[in-house]
């Protein structure tokens, strides 16, 4: 038998990040926007989750709190929906 098998493997890192927004209200988000700091110290936008299910939106809004003044996303637009910032 002659052919090529080819083989497709996801490379999967677990790394920290820092939520902050969130699709949807902060009581129960949808999805959260995911920071990290750069090497200058500038926190930069670095990736979004997946749509959250209801009962993990809803265990997760007990973290959350609403930004404060001069949160490094202020004035940013994510996408359509709706976005609350977080910290």
């Amino acid at each position: 038998m002659t052919g090529t098998l080819r083989l497709h493997q996801q490379v999967r890192e677990t790394t920290e990040a820092i939520v902050g927004a969130v699709t949807g209200p902060l009581a129960s988000p949808r999805s959260l926007l995911l920071d990290r700091y750069d090497s200058a110290g500038r926190l930069q936008y670095t990736g979004h989750t997946t749509t959250l299910a209801q009962a993990t939106g809803a265990a997760i809004a007990g973290f959350l709190a609403p930004a404060g003044p001069g949160h490094p996303g202020t004035g940013w637009r994510f996408s359509a929906f709706p976005v609350e910032l977080a910290c």
